[in-house]
Formats: structure tokens, sequence, C-alpha cells
């Protein structure tokens, strides 16, 4: 699934990365909790998450992870911003909640990993 249509279904909102929207994702996470985020499969990932924090961008880079979704309304901060453009990734925030992101996103054929 591409970025851009992650954002299409999710009704989100780009704060960086709009030129990666067409970069493929293949499966995603959903967590907030970083301990979590580190025992998911790296490779073409997405990770949704409520956690607003610098670690959120560092935990992802280590993982691979180049596509982030702010759930719940949460906005990033210009650090986060600013971190993420630095590491190519994208950022994205939406209103949904997680649990209706993920859902969203499954019932779209993006599947947790194998």
């Amino acid at each position: 699934m591409k970025v851009k249509e992650v954002k299409a279904l999710l009704d989100a909102v780009v704060e960086t990365g709009e030129a990666l929207m067409d970069m493929e994702v293949k499966t995603a996470c959903g967590s907030d909790m970083m301990s979590d985020v580190l025992a998911f499969v790296k490779e073409e990932g997405l990770l949704l998450t409520g956690l607003v924090n610098p670690q959120v961008v560092r935990t992802a880079e280590m993982m691979d992870i180049k596509v982030i979704v702010f759930v719940r309304g949460k906005v990033p901060s210009a650090e986060m911003i600013e971190l993420a453009e630095e590491r190519g990734m994208v950022l994205m925030r939406t209103q949904m909640p997680m649990y209706v992101a993920c859902g969203e996103l499954y019932a779209a054929g993006l599947v947790p990993r194998k």
C-alpha cells in the first residue's frame, strides 16, 4: 500500500514527508510502548502511535520504519518534525483512535507481520 493511500484512508494530515507519498508500506504496528515497537519487524513498516516525543522518531529510525502516524489527534512537536525531515521520514496525524485506524488499514489490506 502506498503512503498516499494510508493518508486517504485515515484522513490524515501530513506534517513532513509529502514527497514520499508514493513509498510502499507492507506492514503496520500500533503501539504507544516503544519496547513493543523494538520487537516489530521493520521492513517497509508503518507505526501508529499516540506517543508524541522525539524518542518515537529515534526508535522508528533504529527499526528502519519510515512512516509514523500519530493517532487521537496528537500533534508532533517542531523538534520531532525537524528530526523526521533530517531522517527522510513521513509524519502524519489523524483524529482517529488507534483501534479504528488499525482496523481501517487492516480492512484495506495492510496486514501485521507474519
